[in-house]
């Protein structure tokens, strides 16, 4: 696939793909296709639901040995929807105080982040399959999503309230916490 400017992510995590994606978009011109080099795995579902959240379109991703070459199209001026943040959030401390309470965590990272420490009874739904597992998450209480930094949790947060969820994005995530921690197998 032609591209008209390729920016390098490779090796970086989240929420690098999606700054530097930001960063060389704004200096396209309508129509004008990004291509983004990366290698973090949710990468695929971030720059998806970026580009939808933003009136962007996503093309594709083309998978060449490790790396990922995610493709872009910049909308034309009007086009452009401003990007939002979902309004409900809580802290880390917030979320600390409301663990022995009845709530539902979901983690919204890949597989291997989740495995490596998560929030003791998170639920793991990766980013890319939110949109498939939505039927997993009871919609009677309150919904707190989290992921490493914030912004992937944002974007899931986001999505589930569309749906009718009551959600609230935790911010600023796992980088951060300093509550009780679970590794999986």
């Amino acid at each position: 696939m032609k591209a008209d400017f390729t920016v390098d992510a490779s090796g970086l995590t989240c929420p690098m793909p999606i700054v530097k994606t930001k960063k060389a978009i704004n200096e396209l011109e309508g129509g004008q296709v990004l291509e983004v080099l990366a290698t973090d795995k949710g990468s695929i579902a971030d720059i998806q639901a970026w580009a939808e959240s933003t009136g962007h379109q996503y093309l594709g991703t083309k998978e060449d040995g490790d790396v990922l070459k995610h493709y872009i199209r910049k909308a034309f001026e009007g086009e452009e929807k401003e990007e939002k943040k979902h309004d409900k959030t809580i802290d880390n401390d917030g979320l600390k105080n409301k663990l022995d309470d009845n709530i539902t965590i979901i983690d919204v990272r890949e597989p291997a982040e989740y495995a490596f420490g998560h929030i003791p009874g998170a639920i793991s739904i990766p980013m890319g399959e939110l949109e498939d597992r939505m039927d997993e998450i009871g919609q009677d209480q309150e919904v707190y999503v989290v992921c490493r930094t914030g912004n992937r949790s944002d974007m899931a947060a986001q999505k589930l309230s569309e749906k009718g969820y009551n959600v609230i994005n935790v911010v600023p995530g796992m980088s951060q916490w300093d509550g009780p921690v679970e590794k999986s197998e």
